[in-house]
């Protein structure tokens, strides 16, 4: 069957350079990308999870009147 894809150039030279170094023609290429991508289940493709970040506890905020919040007191607190 033949059919007709729009893909994006910076991809066709990918999959092209692609097949140039495994040696094998563009449609080989495709068709094994296509048929692998057809043989994988939900199961077998790695899900998203949460990983909870470490916390760290510094004592007390740092108390900051809305007044002094300009780059250049900020900045200064970062030097101190």
């Amino acid at each position: 069957m033949r059919t007709s894809l729009d893909i994006p150039d910076p991809l066709f030279r990918h999959l092209k350079a692609r097949a140039a170094m495994e040696g094998i023609t563009l449609r080989a290429l495709m068709l094994s990308l296509v048929t692998r991508g057809m043989n994988t289940t939900a199961d077998s493709v790695p899900s998203t999870t949460r990983v909870e970040l470490p916390s760290v506890q510094l004592g007390a905020p740092m108390a900051l009147r809305g007044d002094s919040l300009s780059n250049a007191s900020l900045s200064a607190l970062l030097d101190e």
